[in-house]
C-alpha cells in the first residue's frame, strides 16, 4: 500500500505551550532549525501554529490605521503579541501517523505550509512533526517496494502479468507485453500511476480480448 506519514515522520515533536514567551519561540526555532512551531494546550492537544512569518511580523508591522482588512488587524494583534497564544495562527493543521503522505503533502501545498504536527487519532496529543523534507523521502523508495506494490495491484485487480515485463528504475515504470482485457489497461496504468515514488509510467500493452468493442445491432 501506499506510504503513510508514520513512515516518514520525526518521533521529536516539535512544540511549545501557550504561554510560552516570544524569546522562547525565537529560541526553538532557531535550536530546531526549523520555520514554525505547534503550539499545544495543557493536554498536548495542538492549538496553533507559529511561524517565522508571524515572528516577523514585530520587525515589519507599522501600527494600525482607520482603513483596514481583517487581516491586517489579525497581522497587528500577533505583532503587539507577547506570547505563543497571542502570536499563533489558528487553527492548527494536523495529520495522522495513518494520513497517506500525497495527503499530507496536499495539505502543506494548498496551506503553503512546511511541517505539520502529527497527533494521535485517539487522545489528539501530538506525538511527532512531518515536514516537507520528509516527504520528499518518498521519492528515494526502493525499486523493489515499488515493484512489489505493482505486483499486488495487479493481483487485486486481476491483471495477468505472466505476459508482461514489468521494470521499475529510478522512479520510472516501463511495461511492456499484454493482458488479458482491453478494459483492464486503463484502471491498472491509473492505479500504478498512484504508486509512492513512481514518476512517470511508460506503457505499451497489448491485450487478447477487446471487451470494449460494441458489437454492431443484428438486422
Amino acid at each position: 500500500m501506499g506510504m503513510k506519514v508514520k513512515d516518514v515522520m520525526g518521533k521529536v515533536a516539535i512544540a511549545v505551550r501557550m504561554d510560552a514567551s516570544f524569546a522562547d519561540l525565537v529560541d526553538t526555532m532557531r535550536r530546531f532549525k526549523v520555520g514554525a512551531v505547534t503550539v499545544i494546550d495543557a493536554d498536548r492537544r495542538p492549538v496553533g501554529v507559529v511561524s517565522e512569518d508571524d515572528i516577523l511580523l514585530k520587525e515589519i508591522d507599522t501600527g494600525g490605521s482607520l482603513f483596514e482588512s481583517r487581516r491586517t488587524r489579525t497581522e497587528h494583534r500577533k505583532a503587539a503579541g507577547t506570547t505563543a497564544s497571542e502570536i499563533m495562527s489558528t487553527p492548527a493543521i494536523t495529520v495522522t501517523g495513518g494520513t497517506p503522505v500525497r495527503d499530507a503533502a496536499r495539505l502543506m501545498h494548498r496551506n503553503r505550509i512546511k511541517q505539520l504536527p502529527v497527533i494521535d487519532p485517539m487522545s489528539g496529543r501530538i506525538v511527532g512533526t512531518v515536514h516537507q523534507g520528509d516527504l520528499l523521502r518518498v521519492f528515494a523508495r526502493p525499486a523493489t517496494d515499488m515493484r512489489s506494490e505493482i505486483d499486488e495491484i495487479a493481483d487485486r485487480m486481476a491483471v495477468d502479468t505472466a505476459d508482461l515485463e514489468i521494470v521499475v528504475e529510478a522512479g520510472m515504470v516501463t511495461m511492456r507485453g499484454k493482458v488479458g482485457r482491453r478494459s483492464q489497461i486503463r484502471p491498472f496504468l491509473h492505479a500504478v500511476r498512484g504508486v509512492d515514488g513512481v514518476i512517470e509510467v511508460d506503457a505499451d500493452l497489448a491485450f487478447e480480448i477487446d471487451d470494449l468493442l460494441i458489437a454492431p445491432p443484428l438486422l
